[in-house]
């Protein structure tokens, strides 16, 4: 971006899609069906001290759109588990499963990041669960003969 871009933001007030408690985009028509659409959109989410927004570059001007979104902007869509245990969002990026940062809420999964709160999809808590256990009442993560156990918040 050059000093000569020009940057129109919109609210999230005016923002004509929003992103639902399971990580699917939505607009006025409904939920979004085309993938193609949905990685485009997954792909540009974006943070900064006003909050999650999409972002693009067209034709000189950056455009920011702030969306609402009904829990958190990021999701774990992908988990691969081993000696060293990877996350990867819905926004393609890729994080180490560091246990230590999860924690539950309303029946979910999170992991909590210095920068970000997480939510772990569906299709990854079945993936997970054959390493979940309940201990005394406690949700508990057991990887490489370590058992941890998760915080509810």
């Amino acid at each position: 971006m050059t000093a000569q871009t020009k940057i129109i933001t919109t609210p999230k007030e005016d923002a004509v899609f929003w992103m639902d408690k399971n990580g699917i985009w939505h607009n006025e028509h409904g939920k979004f069906e085309h993938p193609k659409i949905i990685r485009h959109f997954n792909l540009s989410i974006r943070k900064d001290d006003r909050g999650y927004y999409l972002s693009q570059i067209t034709d000189g001007f950056k455009e920011k759109v702030y969306f609402p979104h009904e829990d958190t902007a990021l999701f774990v869509v992908e988990i691969f588990l081993g000696k060293d245990c990877k996350l990867i969002l819905n926004t393609r990026e890729t994080m180490p499963l560091n246990p230590t940062q999860l924690f539950t809420r309303n029946d979910n999964l999170y992991i909590q990041t210095p920068k970000h709160c997480i939510k772990f999809s569906q299709d990854v808590l079945i993936k997970l669960s054959k390493y979940m256990e309940e201990i005394d009442g406690k949700f508990c993560l057991r990887l490489d003969h370590t058992t941890y156990t998760i915080p509810q918040k």
